[in-house]
């Protein structure tokens, strides 16, 4: 029966992550083409969807600790639906703009945010707790399917039924995600609490869980300064590779293709690899890797073979992800009370995409304060101080998740 559940919610996660990577495609083609929206109002969409994260999350992870977390991953799916099959309504009534699509958008955004903070904190409840870097594998693999798959197939979908409907056929897998999800069938009643609760106090207990613990505080910290490379590192990418190299946009998703291709095969050795090495030491060793992936890219452009050395450099990014990924989640669930896992997961994701987006609008900034081989290489030193955190806290002895 535990196999069966997983089963159904390792379903939902993949579909929704297809309709996702369809949106993403279908999204900015709306905007752009069919709506004529100016660059600002471009920028402005763009940053719809992820102030939610900013703005709720600590208090997402508070709510997800206090309801059934099954029935938040429920109402949020049936919630991004609604908010997604909204725009092709809209637009074949002829009231589609672009400040509705942002209203729609900041929707979207806040039902995923409490989507989110369920779903890693129901997973053990789903499987035991010796099988979550193993559970966590399996979702990660479902993801970097869709992400390396997906796009081709939103793609695909645009062009041969337009923008709108492509994103309706997003909001169904929603719906799809929903109906998988109300089916678990599992006992998720919250802890009893006894004292009145107090939202603010609960966050702060989340908060100081996170940070003070002497592991995952390191980790935590560790991991937003590394979405702020991240979001650095691949604003910088498209700028290099399609400016700067003149590459296609064809070779150019192929490239990105290749880090989705090599995350599949990370998550596939994950389990393994933390097995083998330990938590710790396999969490140290992927982001170690990182920086020497971005000094690659540093030295693409340079040299004849620069398109190889740049499939090369997201090759290793994405197996790197793919193992590392598991791994942390898995120790992150197993060492967080269950009382307590809304609102660490929720923290994390929240402070993570805020850097991410930070490190978005850094990038930027630095290529047109600098040359593109002192970014890269700044990218890279940012990335080495990710891993250094980990180096030099308890993390790096931790054997066993």
């Amino acid at each position: 029966m535990a196999g069966e559940r997983f089963g159904r919610f390792w379903a939902a996660a993949t579909i929704s992550s297809f309709g996702t990577a369809v949106t993403a495609v279908a999204m900015p083609v709306l905007v752009v083409r069919d709506l004529e929206a100016s660059a600002f109002a471009v920028g402005v969409v763009n940053a719809a969807q992820f102030l939610p994260y900013a703005v709720l999350g600590l208090v997402a992870g508070a709510y997800a600790d206090r309801w059934r977390r099954q029935r938040v991953l429920v109402w949020s799916s049936l919630g991004r639906a609604f908010a997604l099959g909204a725009i092709p309504v809209l637009w074949a009534c002829g009231t589609l703009g672009v400040w509705t699509l942002v209203a729609l958008l900041l929707a979207f955004g806040a039902f995923s945010v409490f989507g989110f903070a369920a779903t890693q904190s129901l997973l053990p409840r789903l499987v035991p707790r010796s099988r979550l870097v193993a559970a966590n594998a399996r979702l990660d693999q479902g993801d970097a399917a869709a992400q390396t798959f997906g796009p081709a197939l939103g793609g695909g979908l645009v062009g041969l039924l337009g923008a709108p409907l492509a994103i309706a056929i997003a909001a169904v897998s929603y719906v799809v995600d929903a109906l998988l999800n109300a089916r678990l069938g599992i006992d998720d009643s919250p802890p009893e609490r006894t004292a009145e609760r107090h939202l603010r106090r609960e966050v702060v207990e989340g908060l100081r869980w996170t940070y003070r613990h002497p592991t995952l505080g390191p980790l935590a910290v560790s991991t937003h300064v590394w979405f702020l490379a991240n979001g650095a590192a691949f604003t910088a990418l498209a700028i290099v590779a399609l400016r700067e190299m003149g590459l296609s946009a064809v070779v150019f998703g192929l490239l990105v293709a290749t880090g989705g291709v090599s995350r599949l095969l990370g998550a596939t050795l994950a389990p393994a690899m933390g097995g083998r090495l330990g938590t710790g030491p396999t969490i140290l060793a992927t982001r170690a890797v990182h920086p020497a992936a971005w000094v690659l890219v540093a030295l693409a452009p340079e040299v004849p073979a620069g398109v190889a050395l740049l499939g090369a450099a997201l090759a290793l990014q994405g197996l790197a992800m793919g193992v590392e990924n598991a791994n942390d989640t898995g120790y992150w669930q197993l060492v967080t009370p269950d009382r307590l896992l809304g609102r660490a997961n929720a923290t994390r994701r929240s402070v993570n995409r805020t850097a991410g987006a930070l490190g978005a609008v850094l990038g930027g900034a630095a290529l047109t304060l600098f040359d593109q081989g002192p970014t890269l290489l700044g990218i890279a030193v940012v990335f080495g101080m990710s891993a250094a955190i980990v180096g030099l806290s308890p993390v790096r002895r931790v054997r066993s998740a």
